[in-house]
């Protein structure tokens, strides 16, 4: 089961670094990447996959960023994308996963939401300047409105996924994994 996870947690950040420069414009504020909508997923499957150890945890990031930088590569992604993405999925999920481990005294849900408080700004605001600040398609203004649209999508989704998940797992599965993190 774990390498369900692990092959979902790729595949969404496969699927989000595909479609990183493709924007929606939100009917009051803000520019969606649709990147976030697939990256959203991200760090609830992230936190998921604690359940059977740091070790997959850090697989994980280490084979999504793998994965990210060899599809860069065949799809000739500009250098400063691939650096972007790397920097901001290396930060923002070593991030996450520091505090999700810092707080295992808390149930699983109010930790996923709130690493996500911290990682999901700070890896929205590095890759958003990494990858398009000082483009002349993307002045500052725009640049905010991603972020702004980042933060808030990214945050919603993950939260949306994470309560069925906490919900409908209590009695299986992560009750399971929980008491094996517990005992690590």
């Amino acid at each position: 089961m774990k390498f369900i996870w692990i092959f979902g947690y790729v595949l969404s950040v496969l699927l989000a670094n595909a479609t990183l420069d493709a924007f929606i414009p939100l009917p009051l504020y803000g520019q969606l990447s649709v990147g976030t909508l697939f990256f959203a997923f991200i760090f609830t499957l992230r936190d998921r996959i604690h359940g059977y150890g740091i070790r997959y945890v850090f697989l994980a990031i280490a084979l999504a960023l793998i994965v990210t930088v060899v599809y860069s590569y065949i799809e000739q992604v500009p250098p400063r994308f691939i650096f972007a993405s790397f920097l901001s999925i290396a930060a923002g999920e070593l991030a996450d996963t520091v505090i999700f481990q810092k707080l295992k005294r808390n149930n699983w849900l109010v930790r996923c939401l709130t690493s996500n408080i911290v990682s999901v700004p700070l890896d929205s605001f590095l890759f958003t300047f990494l990858a398009f600040y000082g483009m002349e398609d993307y002045p500052l203004s725009m640049l905010f409105q991603i972020i702004y649209a980042d933060v808030v999508i990214k945050y919603l989704i993950a939260a949306i996924i994470a309560f069925p998940i906490y919900f409908l797992g209590r009695q299986t599965l992560l009750a399971h994994h929980q008491r094996v993190e517990n005992q690590n």
